[in-house]
């Protein structure tokens, strides 16, 4: 997730680089190798030096009889990595460790982990992040790792212009509208930013969280009379937002400098606003619409590829990092969620404990509907996010027709698809050998 300016230097800046790892594929390569009979494990998580430290004291601590040589990379070093250790059919990596999307394009390569995750059931890993795990399958083909999502900030100031009635925690679209709106009739300036900057995240909202809370997917009702609504919505909602927002590449740094009072952004990049003074804020959902509260989950598994090496201690090491304390461990030192023991630990840094409580909310809400990142899409990602963008220009920032502009970008949509074969992905359901494509 690039940044106009150095993400780990922001975000240290408010919290010691603690929040940096709940942004998606860290950065940074090196190169894999486990020496001295140590197990070796790479991932695409924790490759800011201070990250990698603090993870390898937790597995260290955590993991005990087997020695780990953990080696962190760049979702394309990954991939090329362990591309070739497959294509040689010599595979030296025992453990993996990626986003589900980083992992999909292994599905097929990975060992099924229900006997690991029925052996893990005093964990209580939620079935909803083992259904994810099983890419559309009946397996799982990882264990689910660590977890995060995009919530909004708020400062209290803002509470004042909350509709009557309205609960901050559990908001509809509509009612979050009137807020912005009285909020900056009240201020006498837009309260509400979002990251829609060039290198800005404002396209996961509509993939994740709009179009979901409205029409129950992402990409096959994408230019359905439930999307024309949502995107309606999203004008009446844009003219009410700070026109600052096309600058704002991540939301923590306008939130401290009160440019903006409430924001949506990824929960790494909101972390650093309330740091410093944390009684002034508050974490939130994500609005409802009618579909329910559509919400995108960035989801980290550990699995083992087919014919890895020592694959029983590899299983002793996600037996070790699939704890409560291990995982509570990662959270209160690199940022990330649990995904084990049903509830967060105690004791976090004031700034991640808002950030836990939030997202804890919105995926447990009975309505919740879980969203993904695309999946399957490989280097393509950016031209189908670019879709989304597209319709944001289009409709929010030119005043076109809504409608047109939707077919116009499904047709994109849809030779892209099909150039990948990707399936459909959550919301969306998906079949097996076939190929997702917008309605």
């Amino acid at each position: 997730m690039a940044v106009h300016t150095s993400r780990r230097s922001v975000l240290g800046a408010g919290l010691g680089g603690a929040a940096a790892a709940l942004l998606s594929a860290c950065g940074g390569a090196s190169t894999t190798g486990a020496g001295n009979g140590a197990l070796s494990f790479l991932s695409t998580q924790f490759s800011p030096v201070e990250e990698k430290q603090r993870f390898k004291a937790i597995l260290k601590n955590r993991v005990k009889g087997t020695p780990v040589a953990f080696t962190a990379v760049e979702a394309g070093d990954f991939a090329t990595t362990l591309t070739a250790q497959l294509k040689a059919k010599k595979l030296s990596v025992s453990l993996i460790g990626g986003l589900h999307g980083d992992l999909a394009p292994y599905a097929d390569q990975l060992t099924d982990t229900d006997d690991l995750l029925g052996e893990l059931s005093g964990a209580r890993i939620p079935q909803r992040l083992t259904d994810i795990a099983a890419f559309g399958g009946s397996k799982p083909k990882y264990v689910p790792w660590m977890q995060t999502s995009y919530v909004l900030a708020v400062n209290k100031k803002a509470l004042q212009w909350l509709p009557e009635g309205a609960d901050v925690q559990n908001l509809t679209y509509d009612q979050f509208l009137d807020w912005m709106t009285a909020g900056k009739r009240g201020a006498g300036r837009p309260i509400f930013g979002m990251p829609a900057g060039p290198n800005g995240l404002y396209h996961r909202f509509f993939q994740g969280f709009l179009l979901p809370s409205f029409t129950g997917g992402q990409v096959v009702p994408f230019r359905s009379p439930d999307a024309v609504q949502a995107w309606k919505y999203m004008k009446d909602l844009w003219s009410v937002s700070a026109p600052a927002s096309t600058n704002y590449a991540y939301m923590q740094e306008p939130l401290a400098r009160g440019e903006v009072l409430v924001a949506w952004d990824h929960l790494a990049r909101l972390l650093g606003a309330p740091a410093k003074n944390p009684d002034e804020w508050q974490m939130v959902p994500a609005p409802r619409g009618p579909k329910g509260l559509g919400f995108m989950l960035v989801v980290a598994g550990l699995g083992i590829l087919k014919g890895a090496p020592r694959q029983d201690d590899a299983r002793k090491v996600i037996k070790a990092l699939c704890t409560p304390g291990a995982q509570g461990d990662v959270l209160k030192k690199n940022g990330f969620a649990p995904t084990v023991g049903g509830r967060m630990p105690t004791g976090l840094p004031a700034a991640i404990a808002l950030g836990a409580d939030a997202f804890s909310r919105q995926q447990d809400a009975e309505d919740a509907i879980t969203a993904l990142p695309p999946v399957g899409v490989g280097a393509k990602d950016g031209e189908i996010s670019e879709a989304f963008k597209e319709c944001f220009t289009q409709i929010c920032l030119k005043d076109k027709p809504i409608q047109p502009v939707l077919d116009a970008q499904a047709k994109k949509l849809n030779s892209l698809l099909a150039e990948v074969k990707a399936e459909c992905w959550a919301p969306d359901e998906a079949a097996e050998g076939k190929t997702c494509r917008v309605a």
